[in-house]
């Protein structure tokens, strides 16, 4: 456990940017355009966590909308143009990543150019340079574990010496179907509540924070406790 994690992995909406209202407030305003109107906790509920193929296979399916060709494409346009008027990253998060004693990388559901919008707004490209991975370069987006698998991949560390810090429960999922360990941050706009908590909990966090400052102390105790591999 003394080398526990090789890899911290970060999502990006949740986690490293204050993201998922902006993001699901424009995924609203999309379906709205189409007729069908959703509620914020239902949209949260549909579409939090996943992917733009989830989302369009998750309308036909549950909302009975096939999706217009150009859908994901305007969304992007439109959540990225948001994120250039409201988008700040968490606090903390700076001293966080640069506290920790392994490798850092992003893994994000969103598409790549979203992904690199948001860490150059907020300031933290440079943190991750070029290690940076998004559900559109695997088969399936979270809650299946491809996307982790593939990041742990390319950076040559095996799945359970991985630590993945997500803020949703199919992004928990994802971690834990691929053998790493989880944490669950809740210091987003969309992640108050108990309710919340639970929902990570039950997904299968091995700890939950709200604050990065949190992080590497949090990751000290579970290796002394010896959880870092409990897969």
């Amino acid at each position: 456990m003394s080398r526990w994690p090789q890899l911290v992995i970060f999502d990006c909406d949740g986690v490293l940017v204050d993201s998922e209202t902006i993001a699901l407030g424009c995924a609203r305003q999309a379906f709205g355009e189409l007729g069908v109107r959703l509620s914020d906790e239902r949209t949260r509920d549909l579409f939090l966590g996943v992917s733009q193929p989830a989302m369009r296979a998750t309308a036909l399916a549950t909302l009975g909308i096939n999706l217009p060709d150009d859908f994901e494409t305007d969304l992007t346009q439109r959540t990225v143009a948001a994120f250039e008027r409201e988008l700040k990253g968490f606090d903390g998060l700076r001293e966080a990543v640069g506290a920790l004693r392994a490798p850092v990388c992003v893994a994000s559901s969103s598409p790549p150019e979203r992904i690199r919008a948001s860490l150059r707004i907020v300031g933290y490209a440079d943190l991750f340079a070029t290690r940076v991975y998004s559900a559109t370069e695997v088969q399936q987006g979270k809650p299946a574990p491809d996307l982790f698998l593939h990041a742990a991949g390319r950076l040559g560390a095996p799945p359970e010496a991985c630590l993945v810090i997500e803020d949703s429960a199919p992004g928990v999922v994802a971690a834990r179907r691929a053998g790493m360990t989880a944490f669950g941050f809740t210091g987003g706009a969309h992640a108050h509540g108990r309710e919340y908590r639970e929902r990570l909990a039950e997904a299968g966090a091995a700890a939950i924070f709200d604050d990065m400052r949190e992080l590497a102390p949090l990751i000290e105790t579970t290796r002394k406790r010896g959880d870092g591999q409990d897969t």
